[in-house]
């Protein structure tokens, strides 16, 4: 050591002033590396926190915009149409719009994020999936009832059906949506499926799903538009009544609860990290 102290001072500068036991030897490599990874390690901690703060505050963001497109929809029927009734007439179509936001446009939001949610990165999954899909049949359930009560209380009316754009757009999303959730149940649920199957068909899923998601919303606003201008006359829709308001204001709610989901599903930081880990391409753990 003291051979090493005066190597350093006779090639480096010192200050006459400054004592001998300042100058310390080097550190060891092992502390040095050490002290590195340390340090890495609670950047990568602190990038993680960021990215999770910012996850928290856009689910947060698209669960509220969920809840209250759920809760105008229920003021909509309640305060200015005829009210929720399954004995038929105005109130049994009313469960339609209401059907429509609450289950299957909300419940299948929350099936996209659900891969994405923080606490659900360690879970296992295969039961993700089950969970995945279990919130698309429930939202298709949702569905079914909605198109039985829009098409029996127009029926009943001897009103017309299948003659407006909303209606064509809305049997071909309602119906696309069936023949995807049954096509991705035996794909992707079924343990015999190859994995090279799973594999093609994960980026294909997932556009057509984001696809139809956005389909239903642009569907329901046909829709609250065509009942808007169908149902107002007195004063009519383009007078602006309370209700036109109303209801112009729950579409927007729709459009920012699925622009928020969207931006959630495809936003890379945010996704399940295990998500793409097989050389194949997509994790499958099916054993």
């Amino acid at each position: 050591m003291a051979n090493w102290i005066s190597r350093v001072a006779q090639t480096c500068p010192v200050h006459p002033s400054l004592p001998t036991p300042f100058l310390q030897p080097p550190l060891e490599p092992d502390i040095v590396v050490g002290a590195a990874t340390s340090l890495s390690s609670l950047a990568v901690e602190a990038q993680l926190l960021a990215v999770m703060e910012n996850f928290g505050k856009a689910l947060a963001a698209a669960l509220t915009l969920g809840f209250f497109s759920m809760v105008f929809v229920l003021r909509w029927v309640l305060r200015y149409r005829e009210g929720l009734s399954w004995e038929g007439g105005a109130a049994l179509f009313n469960w339609h719009p209401v059907l429509i936001v609450s289950g299957f446009i909300f419940l299948t939001g929350l099936a996209i994020t659900i891969y994405r949610l923080p606490w659900t990165g360690k879970a296992n999954y295969e039961t993700m999936k089950y969970i995945h899909g279990a919130l698309h049949t429930m939202a298709f359930t949702y569905a079914s009832f909605a198109m039985m009560a829009a098409f029996g209380s127009q029926s009943a009316a001897d009103f017309p059906n299948m003659f407006s754009l909303h209606s064509w757009l809305g049997l071909t999303t309602f119906s696309s949506f069936g023949l995807l959730l049954l096509v991705s149940a035996c794909i992707f649920l079924l343990p015999f499926t190859p994995l090279s199957w799973k594999t093609a068909c994960m980026p294909i899923h997932g556009f057509v799903g984001r696809f139809l998601f956005g389909s239903t919303i642009t569907v329901a606003l046909t829709g609250i538009t065509e009942k808007l201008i169908f149902g107002l006359s007195d004063p009519k829709y383009t007078d602006s009544p309370s209700e036109a308001l109303f209801a112009n204001v729950m579409g927007m709610l729709l459009v920012g609860y699925g622009a928020a989901i969207l931006w959630i599903s495809t936003r890379p930081a945010w996704k399940r990290t295990s998500e793409f880990t097989l050389p194949g391409g997509v994790e499958d753990k099916v054993k």
